[in-house]
């Protein structure tokens, strides 16, 4: 094999920047990825070189430093628009250069002053209590190419709603929804385009649609609330040519579209206007709107667009009649018309209804709720309705009822799969095929639960931030897609609502304040454990100092404490292990665990975790404060839950776990027994009473498999993954499932939908198990003392009938790679470590000898062979095996 000796520098991004045109930070830090292959190759030395328009002479900086994420900007800081042009090299120990890598970085406005654009609306006040027909505005400028050459053109826009700008006709951008959803009321987006290459010589014409969206659509369950963030729907935008703002009266015309909610669906209207020109139509002046004392800003976070398409696989007639196009895989998204429909097979209305499932062969809408999940298209007009699709809602389906199009084929339509765009960056296979489904399932459920925030779901009543769910998740996230800039956003709108509230976290972010906003653990944990896994993936310690004053007012003000012990005050319940199977499913906090116990468990990890965050932040006064409150929390804790012998209280799967994955255990337990061993123990006996089926919830899901594992009963882990019956991960991929259900039931085994009006059937939160899958299966970790995957632990625990796996990561430093195979006796492993980086393997039978690595590809062989399988029921009597339940 012939070794790489210098790697390549494949990417260099700003901050977590998606584009680098259009930042507001003055320094943005600097990061760049290196290709794979190099052997042993670890950085000692970086140059920046940097090229600043109007000057002649480039900046060129050496700097003695292994770093490659998030490197401090080497010069002054930018000014309003400027743009820079960058290249980056790196130099190995023994001296050798990378390539020279180029990219540009061009700052947006820096200060408000820049802002010289009003916002404009239409000039009729709207019903407040109705919906708010999105109307169109359009600016006309002329400009002579001749008499000022264009250097750069730039559009600065943003709404008080969702936009769709054009310029002469042509969309600009490829953001769908945009800006997305913040908390209106302290942060709005705005977002930057190069529209250089749009300006022609003479008329011009800038134009965009504007709808209601998140910011005075419809929010929240039981029929929501209107006009949250504000009642009149505004757009400003200011377009550049040369830096200099482009200044002409706006102007605004209804047309096409006739409603557009995010809930209800949208009314398009063939007869009415929708000329991407904006020519057409009634135009009249426009109103201005006062500025509002949100801070505007550019988002780190990836914009909403069509990631996937998605073809239909069959048409189906319902036993009402009805005709159903079924797209093999529930989303979240829209649909596209491809082709024109005969005028002999449509009535004068096209109405397409949207479902994730079917109920008895019908178009399963219950799960729904208030949610009209309908789109309409009024027939009539000489408009085609190839490449039509809706502008300013989606929905989450798998099934559409049309209705009004007679005869329609599967070549007529396609699904649009809508996501905030994040680079997908990790995968998972092995040889399991309902396993490689289940997490094929949950990558699903990330795409369509990441539109704009991290949502609960795409379809229903809701589509809301829940903070539990993304506190749970985020890991898993972050493994497979690179969601830095994604959450640090959110987390920033956390903290603003976080302020209005006197430090209790919502229960959702952005806060609709539609409900009453109490402090719940795990939810509110979110404020301290979600930036602990931004700053664990990416390598970012600013997240920490950013966050800090947030995870102080959670842990300070927020949690309602107990005088006495410090815990969890009872005078209230918790949400506490939500959704365990065994809950009623009109209950869904009525689960078998103590619901304080679980609080005071969390409150303890998130203790401990902010203990951590303030040593990494060199706050060492609070380090220890939090320090010995979490050991204090600790004692009390095993006053209120723990006999002397090692009984637990509320003793159930999610408790044993909570305790032996966080490593609560007091601090003067020397004359007390191995509390470890013995729940240890517990725990695998209670799995195992239970046929090895769930009995945890959103505390318990997402750490019992490696809990079961990192305690010497990684059998145990398997046969409850494997594990067909229902409750368990499996259960619904047999179902059918594409996505993760809210519930483990959320359809009955006789195709009746779960009778709990709480049922979706795209909620990523149990999807967690995927990290196990990546972790303990695949064999990548990243090992704690550094962050970024700096330095990784290269650990496969095969185990049931599994004999194949490969798990990928692109890290900060680049692509991760770990896949092995047991065939002839032996365990083959090929692992491949980007440089920069450092790994440690402990391969299977050798535990006690682990290897050293740095970057480069590997590969190993040792004598192996699958242990027994399945584990012995400790209960053999009360839980027959099953021979054939784990096949794959």
């Amino acid at each position: 094999m012939t070794f790489i000796t210098v790697p390549t520098i494949e990417k260099i991004t700003f901050e977590h920047y998606t584009n680098p045109i259009g930042v507001d930070t003055p320094s943005p830090r600097i990061s760049w990825q290196f290709s794979s292959g190099a052997k042993d190759w670890i950085q000692s030395e970086y140059e920046i070189e940097l090229k600043r328009d109007g000057s002649a002479k480039p900046e060129v900086y050496s700097i003695k430093s292994d770093n490659s994420v998030l490197a401090p900007w080497p010069s002054t800081p930018l000014t309003s628009r400027e743009r820079v042009y960058v290249s980056v090299r790196s130099r190995s120990e023994n001296g050798q250069w990378s390539n020279k890598a180029e990219s540009i970085v061009e700052a947006g406005f820096l200060n408000s002053q820049e802002w010289v654009s009003s916002f404009v609306t239409c000039s009729i006040d709207q019903p407040l209590d109705k919906p708010k027909r999105p109307f169109r505005l359009r600016q006309i400028f002329h400009h002579s190419l001749s008499e000022i050459p264009i250097r750069t053109a730039r559009l600065y826009i943003t709404a008080l709603g969702v936009y769709e700008p054009y310029l002469n006709g042509t969309h600009v951008g490829k953001d769908i929804l945009a800006p997305g959803w913040t908390s209106y009321s302290s942060r709005l987006s705005y977002q930057v385009h190069d529209v250089t290459n749009l300006i022609k010589d003479g008329k011009n014409v800038l134009g965009a649609w504007l709808a209601e969206g998140w910011y005075s659509g419809v929010l929240g369950y039981q029929g929501g609330q209107r006009n949250i963030f504000g009642d009149k729907l505004g757009l400003l935008a200011q377009l550049e040519i040369n830096g200099k703002p482009v200044k002409s009266e706006w102007e605004w015309s209804f047309g096409s579209i006739i409603n557009a909610g995010l809930y209800a669906g949208e009314i398009y209207d063939t007869n009415l206007p929708d000329d991407h020109e904006m020519s057409e139509g009634d135009w009249k002046p426009t109103k201005n709107l006062p500025l509002p004392s949100s801070k505007l800003f550019i988002t780190q976070s990836s914009p909403i667009q069509e990631v996937k398409k998605v073809k239909p696989i069959n048409i189906i007639t319902t036993p009402s009649g009805k005709t159903i196009i079924d797209f093999g895989q529930n989303l979240g998204g829209v649909v596209r018309f491809l082709s024109d429909p005969p005028k002999s097979s449509v009535t004068s209305e096209i109405i397409i209804r949207h479902a994730e499932v079917l109920e008895h062969g019908e178009l399963g809408t219950r799960p729904l709720r208030y949610a009209e999940a309908t789109d309409r298209i009024i027939l009539g007009g000489s408009k085609s309705l190839a490449g039509y699709t809706p502008k300013f809602t989606f929905h989450g389906f798998r099934y559409v009822e049309i209705t009004g199009w007679s005869n329609i084929t599967l070549e007529d339509i396609e699904a649009v799969v809508i996501q905030s765009s994040m680079e997908r960056v990790g995968d998972f296979k092995c040889s399991h095929d309902l396993i490689n489904k289940l997490h094929e399932n949950a990558v699903w459920s990330t795409i369509a639960n990441t539109i704009g925030i991290p949502s609960d779901c795409p379809q229903r009543d809701e589509r809301l931030g829940w903070t539990g769910d993304v506190c749970v998740f985020s890991p898993t996230m972050s493994y497979l897609f690179n969601s830095s800039g994604f959450l640090s956003e959110w987390l920033q709108d956390l903290w603003q609502d976080q302020k209005n509230l006197d430090g209790v976290v919502p229960i959702f972010v952005p806060d609709t304040g539609t409900d009453v906003s109490t402090p719940e653990a795990i939810w509110g944990d979110a404020s301290v454990i979600v930036p602990y896994d931004i700053y664990t993936s990416s390598g970012d310690s600013q997240v920490l100092e950013r966050q800090f004053e947030s995870i102080q007012m959670w842990l300070d003000k927020g949690v309602k404490r107990d005088n006495h012990t410090g815990l969890w005050s009872q005078e209230r319940d918790q949400l506490g292990d939500w959704l365990a199977p065994r809950a009623p499913p009109e209950t869904p906090n009525m689960g078998p665990t103590d619901n304080l116990l679980v609080a005071d468990a969390w409150l303890i990890h998130s203790t401990r975790t902010a203990a951590d965050i303030a040593q990494k932040t060199n706050r060492l006064s609070e380090s220890k404060r939090y320090k010995k409150e979490a050991e204090d929390l600790t004692n009390a804790f095993y006053d209120q839950y723990v006999t002397r012998s090692g009984r637990l209280v509320s003793e159930t799967q999610t408790a044993l776990c909570l305790l032996l994955h966080f490593n609560i255990y007091p601090s003067n337990c020397k004359n007390h027994p191995n509390y470890q061993s013995i729940f240890a123990e517990r725990l695998a006996k209670s799995v195992s009473k239970a046929n090895w089926l769930i009995d945890t919830g959103f505390a318990g899901t997402p750490i019992i498999l490696p809990t079961l594992a990192e305690n010497g009963h990684l059998n145990h882990a398997y046969r409850m993954l494997q594990s067909t019956e229902c409750p368990s991960w499996l259960s619904p991929v047999l179902l059918g499932a594409t996505t993760i259900w809210e519930r483990w039931d959320s359809m009955l085994s006789d195709g009746s939908i779960n009778p709990g009006e709480m049922t979706s059937f795209n909620h990523y939160a149990l999807g967690s198990v995927a990290s196990f899958m990546h972790e303990y299966i695949g064999g990548l970790k990243q090992l704690g003392g550094e962050s970024g995957y700096k330095e990784i632990l290269i650990k496969p625990q095969p185990g049931g009938t599994i004999t194949s796996a490969k798990t990928n990561h692109k890290s900060p430093y680049g692509q991760i790679s770990v896949e092995w195979s047991i065939k002839n006796g032996n365990l083959d492993l090929i692992v491949d470590i980007p440089p920069n980086c450092k790994a440690q393997v402990i391969l299977p039978g050798k535990e006690d000898n682990i290897e050293y690595i740095g970057s480069g590809h590997w590969e190993y062989s040792v004598p192996y062979s699958l242990p027994a399988f399945p584990p012995a029921s400790y209960i053999p009597h009360f839980a027959p095996v099953r021979p054939n339940e784990w096949a794959a």
